[in-house]
């Protein structure tokens, strides 16, 4: 596409008047918003009269001259500019007769506004392109200026662009901007000039860096613009290279990204060493070329370091705890993360420690000095490396030191400023709180751990009826401490229960409430309840803590499942409250979901519980988790199961090994939320290990009864179990022929215990009574409880079961000083 032409004035050779040019900046509107004192002396009005009105009002035209003057104002809207002549009146009345040069230009928000460019034609005619036209306007500005021919050679250059580069105008002339500069945005540069020449499009803000040649000059910050220039022919002669020096403005601009930055990745866990890695990372490359963050060690393990400034003799306990450098290999030359740094007393990092305020060193001499005599090693590793700036900021929060950061540069990036220094301490601000928040997080996360652990399962009890093994995987830090717990609790008549549940929430609350339930649950075992009754009572329990806090009533749930296996009927019966349902896996490796009444979750209130009870053939496993067994941060519960039943699929292997093939299994190194796996592979009790008989309802049948169990010892080899077995069954069974009655069942069983059952049609409960020495009777109970371990009732569809439990190894069970000592008679030496 061609240029329009152009309406131009004859050149002439005339010498021009420089203080009479007058130079305007209209915006797109035609209005006055540039007014130099060139244009106050050419039309008289001064800048205050003029900012604010429009061309066409201060370039009043005179008519009836008979000359062809175009109208200025109807020539800003030209897109390629425009050049010609007009006839206007002075403030002060008299004519003027000026030629006028519209130039476009573009600010930062892409609008079009004109420079406006007039000389008297009187003192001289407008030579087209006037070198001493542009050499009178640009010479003095502070803006720096250059032009270029056609092949990107300078052929002029003002005295400001001279200045800002720091190579003379005689070194320039005949170069190309490569040959005088290289360490410039040369080629991106460069290839801008030609696209300016090749379409004539003004290119308008062009940013980059000049580095400093030496270590003490800071590094500047540039703008640059690009012009095409044509003679009248309009034939294109170069470029006009005009460079602003916006360091300052490219600094706070700088500054502030640097910020937003800081916000957005500085505290972003609740992790101490992460934290200050964060710190770190931030600050290089952009503010510093090596960065070390030192903090207490009493940090790391969320303990409350003294307040006020830092004793020498404190910092011996200083960790490295986060490094970042730009050179590869530096910072594990110095110190590693993780390890003890050691500095001498005059070191910078130690003076700002002790004092309690930041440290500048612009200038870093390693040469000499106190520092650089006291450690040597130290000195002569940094001038390897070149630094030469320092900076020193010690952490601080909430009037507690907690360590300090230091800032070095060996970059010729120029000195540290004092801007750089409000700059990170904004950073070490940041960092501070956010490291403070971590340490109070970790002194309060390792009290609730602690809560937590001293609240679980410390090793599985011994029992027979199942062989148990656990996991319990604490999620990452970051979630708190869950309220996952796990139990297997032995059960009278050889049963067990095994338990699982989960609290909802983090944290130390979560932790206690844990422990609260898992202390009823062992309780409500303890009373032979069946699976629905125990969740029922829970339930009601949870309600309760919830109406108990402190801050009034809240909103606290849990889901738990709970089971009892039978070895002897090889039964299991099932409920849970809103938990996940058990897997099963067969002896033949065949795994499914058991399909269990759901029951709402814990703390609802009213709503009833359901529970299943099914054949479990011996070395069956039954697998019990948490959901966090099952859910990541994906929430896949297809992909948790699916991870789960792969992992089962050697239901015979030994059950650690089956544990860590489950939890090797979860995605990612530490789950978000907790983990709980109670794995029960069961077992069965054979026929030669039980007996059972049925008693008729009269009292000549104790007889008998202590008869078939004296043989039955004998048959088992527990002939010395003989006395105690028989006066514990006799009393069981009289109990029942005269307060029970109905159909009797005597059972024994011989597991871990010699356990004697002895069950009726009566649903009612029998108690322990304290005879007087007077009373002829009361005592069967109390027989029962002295010789036996435990004992105890658990009721039945048909009415209930009186139990007692005897130790087969006779030293695990305290003995007797004779039937006297049991029925509560004294000895003759009590007696004096």
């Amino acid at each position: 596409m061609g240029t329009p032409k152009k309406n131009r004035a004859p050149a002439s050779s005339t010498p021009f008047d420089f203080a009479r040019t007058a130079v305007m900046l209209v915006d797109a509107d035609g209005v006055v918003r540039g007014w130099t004192e060139g244009a106050e002396e050419l039309l008289g009005h001064p800048a205050p009269d003029a900012l604010g009105r429009t061309l066409a009002q201060l370039f009043r035209s005179v008519d009836g001259d008979g000359a062809q003057h175009e109208d200025v104002a109807t020539r800003l809207g030209d897109a390629d500019g425009w050049s010609g002549t007009q006839a206007v009146r002075h403030r002060q009345g008299h004519r003027l007769d000026l030629e006028v040069r519209i130039l476009p230009v573009q600010d930062s928000d892409g609008r079009a506004p004109r420079l406006v460019l007039a000389a008297d034609m009187a003192q001289t005619p407008w030579p087209g392109v006037n070198r001493s036209l542009l050499e009178g306007i640009f010479t003095m500005s502070p803006v720096g200026v250059a032009m270029l021919n056609t092949d990107l050679r300078f052929v002029w250059v003002n005295d400001a662009l001279e200045t800002m580069g720091g190579v003379s105008r005689e070194e320039r002339i005949g170069k190309q901007l490569g040959d005088v500069q290289p360490g410039l945005a040369v080629e991106a540069m460069e290839a801008e000039m030609r696209r300016v020449l090749e379409t004539g499009v003004p290119s308008v803000g062009f940013e980059y860096l000049g580095h400093p040649e030496s270590d003490s000059v800071r590094e500047h910050a540039y703008s640059t613009s690009f012009f095409r220039l044509e003679d009248e022919t309009e034939e294109v002669l170069g470029v006009c290279y005009m460079v602003l020096d916006i360091t300052e403005n490219y600094r706070a601009r700088q500054r502030l990204a640097l910020l937003n930055k800081a916000s957005e990745r500085i505290g972003s866990s609740l992790d101490v060493l992460r934290t200050a890695q964060e710190l770190a990372d931030v600050a290089v490359p952009d503010l510093a070329d090596f960065v070390t963050v030192d903090l207490l060690d009493v940090m790391l393990s969320g303990g409350e370091p003294p307040p006020g400034p830092i004793d020498a003799t404190d910092l011996s306990t200083m960790r490295r705890s986060g490094q970042r450098s730009v050179r590869e290999g530096c910072p594990e030359a110095v110190v590693e993360v993780g390890g003890l740094p050691s500095y001498p007393a005059s070191a910078p990092v130690v003076l700002s420690l002790t004092v309690g305020s930041s440290s500048l060193y612009p200038t870093l001499d390693l040469s000499a000095g106190e520092w650089a005599a006291d450690d040597p090693v130290r000195a002569a590793h940094l001038r390897q490396y070149g630094f030469h700036s320092l900076m020193v900021v010690p952490l601080r929060a909430r009037g507690i030191i907690l360590g300090a950061a230091a800032f070095a540069r060996w970059q010729p990036k120029g000195p540290f400023q004092p801007d750089d220094l409000v700059l990170a301490e904004e950073f070490v601000n940041r960092a501070a709180v956010s490291i403070d928040n971590a340490r109070r997080y970790t002194r309060e996360h390792t009290a609730a751990l602690a809560l937590q652990r001293s609240l679980l399962p410390h090793d599985l009890p011994q029992q027979g009826a199942v062989e148990a093994a656990y996991r319990y995987l604490p999620a990452d830090s970051r979630s708190g401490v869950g309220g996952d717990w796990f139990d297997v609790i032995p059960l009278s008549g050889a049963r067990v229960g095994l338990v699982v549940g989960d609290v909802v929430g983090h944290g130390a609350h979560a932790a206690a409430t844990m422990g609260r339930l898992r202390s009823a649950v062992q309780t409500l075992a303890d009373m032979d309840l069946s699976p629905e009754e125990v969740l029922a009572h829970l339930d009601d329990m949870v309600g309760r803590v919830a109406d108990e806090t402190d801050t009034g009533p809240q909103v606290i749930g849990a889901t738990c499942l709970y089971a009892v296996y039978d070895p002897v009927g090889r039964t299991c019966s099932l409920a849970r409250a809103g938990h996940p349902p058990p897997v099963l896996v067969s002896p033949t490796g065949i795994s499914r979901l058991l399909e269990l009444p759901a029951g709402p979750p814990l703390g609802l209130g009213g709503l009833p519980f359901e529970s299943r009870t099914l054949p479990l053939p011996e070395g069956s496993l039954l697998v019990l988790y948490t959901n966090g067994l099952l859910t990541g941060q994906a929430l896949d519960v297809d992909g948790g199961l699916s991870r789960l039943h792969a992992a089962l699929a050697a239901p015979q292997a030994p059950l650690e090994e089956i544990c860590d093939a489950v939890i090797s299994n979860l995605p990612g190194t530490r789950p978000v939320d907790d983990v709980a796996l109670l794995l029960a592979r069961t077992r069965a009790l054979g026929r030669d290990r039980v007996a059972s008989w049925e008693i008729p309802a009269d009292p000549a049948a104790v007889g008998d009864a202590r008869a078939k169990v004296a043989r039955q010892l004998v048959t088992w080899g527990l002939s010395d179990h003989g006395f105690a077995t028989e006066l514990v069954v006799s009393e069981l069974v009289t109990n029942a022929i005269r307060h029970a009655g109905g159909p009797l069942r005597l059972r024994m069983i011989r597991e871990r215990a010699l356990i004697c059952e002895v069950s009726d049609g009566s649903s009612t409960s029998p108690h322990l009574r304290h005879a007087r020495t007077t009373d002829e009777g009361g005592r069967g109970l109390f027989l029962v409880a002295q010789l036996t371990q435990r004992w105890g009732t658990r009721y039945t569809p048909e009415g209930k079961t009186i139990w007692a439990e005897q130790p087969l190894d006779p030293t695990a069970f305290g003995g007797h000083n004779g039937l006297g000592d049991l029925m509560g008679l004294h000895t003759a030496d009590e007696l004096r």
